[in-house]
């Protein structure tokens, strides 16, 4: 393994030499917004009760952490459903479900997590180490989750009495702290585990401060407050409603008219009108992830599966991907579509991050002619055709016509399909699609935000895209807790996905919620959940 990772490291560093890597230049200096992640109820007065609207901008896939990718299900998770580990404003990890940090043995293979005792899941089952234990193994084991490529090479997981688990590795795994401050870390009754089974999504049941009522099939989610929560005490709703709008316009006329107090995702062409509006508040962040596109390299039997080579020039030949880089204007185009609210993407390193080095998150130069000539040396007619399937709402789909006038000028034919967000999310998941526009709300950790698409295997990895050079290097950067070490093995990894393009990165959005000045507490950090277990209504209207 040492072996292949020092050829992979002189094989990035000759290919450069040899001007087979795109030229680069860093990322424009986004324009400067400043960040308010909403603020705790703290010592404001504030009604008790009520009921709180959320127009939701998508609807979510199952409520079921162990097999859900969708972004909009997290935020519905994150009132019913807690986890060892949570991220605060900051960016750091901090216990939820946990009641430390987890401890490491000296060698890393062992890891120690302090558990809360003493108290009970929503339907009155107690929490303790084994149900911790019961959740884990399911993420880990269960077919068809989404969590099992986050977890890393674990060989055992074991309660050590009531209050610890402890988790074995293979080889150490130093993501995994942060891999449990998402969905691989939230805890399901195993009375509800047991009754439900695969269904569990159905009729979720974990700790938080509100439990799980009913789905109304495309039309809204509704939780009501956990009396058993153990601290209920600051939970102020007794009911939220999450209701699906998946039009920003709609969402933000529900928001003037009161119809709804929080909305996300708020478009960026409305976002300055709704921010001026002295009934609303505007909440924004940066954000860990990115958005860009799949590109469909050998997913033909779903995601996970074994790969096999798809014969299209656009799957087979890494020039046809590198062109295709090389004609999306990404300054432009979010100049244009978003109206500066929004920053280019080149890679998936966050910017102002501890590994956002220059070298890991530059941007390869808009050049549509040396497109064209790649795609003359792959022999490969001009203009090339690639489907792209897009989500069926309006930012998307303005920025997919936009994205396809910045294509042409490179010598592609980009033909748009207007899509629903759930046939997006199967499409990603089968395999059944050529390239596909969506992108990914981020994790703290890299790890989250590369290995889980790029590893050869991960149920996450929805190219079908297999390099054993890439996955030596990640998994040397998960082994070592070294910030400096995993930082260089990340540019690395960079540069190899640079040269394939089996997801072409194109911008970072900000995450832009707008909610009611009647209401307070509501936060959304950079993870990109809106965070609503804690607000209230305020008794003077004024947040």
């Amino acid at each position: 393994m040492r072996d292949r990772l020092f050829r992979t490291f002189v094989l990035g560093l000759i290919a450069c030499a040899l001007a087979s890597c795109a030229p680069v230049r860093p990322v424009a200096a986004p324009v400067v917004h400043i960040d308010d992640y909403g603020t705790p109820v703290g010592s404001q007065t504030v009604h008790q009760g009520g009921e709180l609207v959320m127009g939701l901008s998508n609807d979510p896939d199952r409520l079921d952490p162990t097999t859900s990718s969708s972004l909009y299900t997290r935020y519905v998770m994150s009132t019913i459903c807690e986890k060892l580990y949570d991220n605060d404003s900051s960016g750091n990890l901090v216990p939820q479900l946990a009641t430390d940090l987890p401890r490491f043995s000296p060698d890393g293979l062992t890891v120690t997590i302090p558990v809360r005792t003493g108290i009970r899941f929503a339907d009155g089952t107690p929490f303790d180490a084994a149900a911790v234990v019961t959740s884990l193994e399911r993420h880990l084991t269960m077919p068809g989750s989404q969590r099992t490529g986050e977890m890393g090479p674990i060989t055992g997981i074991t309660a050590d009495g009531d209050s610890q688990v402890v988790i074995r590795f293979g080889t150490p795994f130093a993501p995994i702290t942060a891999a449990l401050a998402d969905r691989a870390g939230m805890i399901m009754s195993p009375t509800a585990l047991a009754k439900e089974g695969k269904d569990f999504g159905d009729h979720p049941v974990c700790v938080g401060p509100f439990a799980f009522v009913n789905r109304a099939a495309g039309s809204s989610i509704t939780v009501a407050r956990d009396p058993l929560y153990y601290d209920a005490k600051n939970v102020h709703l007794d009911r939220i409603v999450y209701r699906i709008m998946t039009q920003a316009g709609e969402r933000a006329a529900a928001l003037r008219s009161g119809t709804i107090q929080v909305a996300d995702t708020m478009s960026p062409q409305d976002v300055d009108a709704l921010a001026a509006d002295p009934s609303l508040h505007l909440l924004r962040s940066g954000s860990f992830g990115f958005q860009g596109f799949y590109i469909n390299i050998g997913d033909v039997h779903g995601a996970g599966t074994p790969v096999e080579q798809i014969n299209t020039p656009l799957a087979r030949d890494a020039r046809v991907r590198l062109a295709l880089s090389l004609s999306v204007d990404r300054q432009a185009l979010v100049d244009k579509v978003f109206k500066g609210w929004y920053e280019p993407a080149c890679t998936p390193i966050a910017p102002r991050t501890s590994y956002a080095t220059q070298a890991a998150t530059a941007c390869p130069l808009f050049d549509p002619e040396q497109s064209k000539r790649l795609l003359a040396q792959a022999g490969v007619q001009i203009p090339y055709p690639i489907t792209m399937q897009v989500m069926n709402v309006q930012d998307q789909l303005q920025y997919a016509q936009a994205l396809r006038a910045s294509l042409a000028q490179g010598g592609f034919d980009l033909r748009i399909v207007p899509t629903p967000y759930s046939a997006l999310l199967d499409a990603q998941k089968r395999g059944t699609y050529e390239t596909l526009l969506l992108g990914w709300s981020g994790r703290l950790d890299p790890d989250g935000n590369i290995s889980r698409f790029l590893m050869t295997g991960s149920t996450g990895n929805y190219s079908g895209f297999s390099s054993p050079d890439l996955d030596d290097v990640l998994a040397w950067a998960a082994h070592t807790t070294s910030v400096a070490r995993r930082g260089a093995l990340y540019e690395q990894a960079v540069r190899l996905v640079a040269r394939e393009n089996p997801y072409i990165y194109t911008y970072r959005l900000r995450n832009l919620t707008v909610h009611s000045v009647r209401v307070t507490g509501i936060e959304v950090y950079a993870d990109g959940t809106v965070r609503l277990g804690k607000a209230a209504f305020v008794s003077d209207g004024k947040s």
